[in-house]
């Protein structure tokens, strides 16, 4: 027995192995077989997004900056009585009111704009005051040069573009779910816009 005990082998724990690396997680497109897609990486900044940050503070703060002309006479902008009574003399009564209104509408919808922040409800707000803008200047017209539309056609154009882009990942919006744009949103800004222009003709 003790021959048999010096023999036998003593019990062992396994090696202990050491724990798998991480794999990355892979997108996977729906429909596509077990193992396949690619590695899911942080997005970086593209050019896109530049652009749109471009085009956003380029378009936002100059927008704004004619509704500081109307709101407080800033960069040469007559003030709100002196365009309360333009606005009069185009059919809005009280003319202060509406000027007031067209006033914040470009000015907050163009800070919107820049910033990237609630970008719809922002470009909503520069649509309802390019309608009325673009009512009161057809009758002469497409160019600008003849006093036509051409102007508050093409703000409200690009304000619906970035409602239907999305403002891009340099914008307050990416903290938000619907931050990438999409038919909802240009619907919404333009709906909501177009709601906003038809009360001011119903009242004004």
């Amino acid at each position: 027995m003790k021959l048999l005990e010096r023999h036998r082998t003593p019990h062992r724990p396994p090696p202990a192995t050491s724990a798998p690396a991480a794999v990355p997680a892979r997108t996977v497109t729906p429909g596509a077989p077990p193992g396949t897609g690619r590695i899911a990486r942080p997005a970086a900044v593209s050019a896109a997004d530049l652009g749109l940050l471009l085009l956003r503070l380029t378009f936002g703060l100059l927008l704004a900056g004619h509704g500081a002309q109307k709101l407080f006479g800033l960069f040469g902008g007559e003030g709100l009585s002196a365009t309360g009574r333009g606005f009069a003399q185009l059919g809005y009564h009280p003319g202060t009111f509406f000027a007031g209104m067209a006033g914040a509408g470009e000015f907050l919808g163009g800070l919107g704009l820049a910033a990237g922040l609630l970008t719809p409800l922002a470009a909503a707000a520069v649509i309802g005051v390019m309608i009325n803008a673009m009512i009161v200047t057809v009758p002469h017209g497409l160019w600008e040069t003849n006093g036509g539309m051409e102007y508050p056609l093409c703000i409200a154009v690009v304000a619906t573009a970035v409602a239907a882009i999305g403002a891009g990942r340099l914008a307050f919006d990416r903290f938000f779910r619907r931050r990438d744009g999409g038919l909802p949103e240009m619907a919404f800004a333009v709906g909501l816009g177009g709601l906003g222009a038809a009360i001011v003709l119903a009242v004004s």
